[in-house]
């Protein structure tokens, strides 16, 4: 039996995704303990904490990088860098999923090589990162994604306010936008870390291209890939079911608990 100090876990944002990822640590991952987490209402949350085996720390954000060595962002876009750049400038680990969000603040990336730190994207609602990465050790010539979401999905995004889109009560699937993976990021924060995620393990945000539809008819996130390379042409689809915030696919909380159960695991599946 190992007799190796578990590496200690702190989630920032207790949602959907981070209450999921601190029921599944709770629960038991080897090689791993939830330390603390962090949420803007915290007070809201003490009396499901109290039902923990082990009580986490309740922690204001900035406190996390000192109390853990491994910190999960599941919080709005906008408090990124206020979680990502204490850990990775203390040579620890950042997990994170408002991967839209790296884009506005590529210096963490630099930050984390100096120091020692790594910022680690989950595959979230996505498939085929690992086939997307392979094929970019070569030549990608073009990726597209194309993103069917119920309207309850996509109402409010930036985007949509700011070009004056209704899409409450439309009756037929309606094309919302359609540009690069970064100007999606920009556009709509809440729905499309995949794209992002998508492009950085493939040719770049400015050359992934990505459609957005606001579609009455379907009830699952829908993402459609197609990728044209040197090594291979291939297409993939996921249908993800919502969580209970329908911004987000249920299989995204079920990727960042993957993604922490592979970094003790002693058999690795997957590039």
């Amino acid at each position: 039996m190992s007799t190796t100090t578990p590496s200690r876990v702190a989630i920032a944002g207790l949602g959907a995704i981070g209450k999921s990822v601190a029921q599944a640590l709770d629960g038991g991952i080897d090689g791993l303990t939830l330390a603390a987490v962090s949420a803007q209402t915290i007070d809201k949350h003490r009396r499901w904490l109290d039902q923990f085996g082990t009580r986490p720390a309740a922690l204001p954000i900035e406190a996390l990088a000192e109390a853990a060595d491994i910190v999960v962002e599941c919080a709005p876009s906008r408090l990124l860098r206020s979680i990502v750049a204490p850990v990775v400038s203390r040579g620890k680990t950042a997990i994170v999923l408002s991967v839209g969000a790296l884009l506005e603040n590529e210096d963490l990336v630099a930050l984390a090589r100096d120091e020692g730190g790594r910022i680690v994207v989950p595959t979230g609602a996505l498939i085929g990162l690992d086939a997307m990465a392979a094929a970019a050790v070569g030549t990608i010539h073009s990726v597209r994604m194309i993103t069917r979401k119920p309207v309850q999905g996509l109402v409010g995004a930036p985007y949509l306010v700011q070009q004056g889109i209704a899409i409450d009560g439309i009756a037929a699937p309606l094309r919302i936008f359609e540009g690069t993976a970064r100007e999606a990021a920009r556009g709509f924060p809440a729905n499309l870390n995949v794209a992002v995620a998508l492009s950085l393990a493939g040719i770049g945000p400015d050359r992934t291209m990505v459609e957005i539809w606001a579609d009455p008819t379907v009830t699952r996130n829908t993402h459609r890939i197609e990728v044209d390379s040197d090594s291979a042409r291939f297409s993939m689809l996921i249908e993800n079911i919502p969580s209970e915030n329908p911004r987000t696919g249920r299989i995204t909380a079920l990727s960042v608990i993957a993604c922490l159960r592979k970094l003790h695991a002693p058999l690795c599946i997957g590039t």
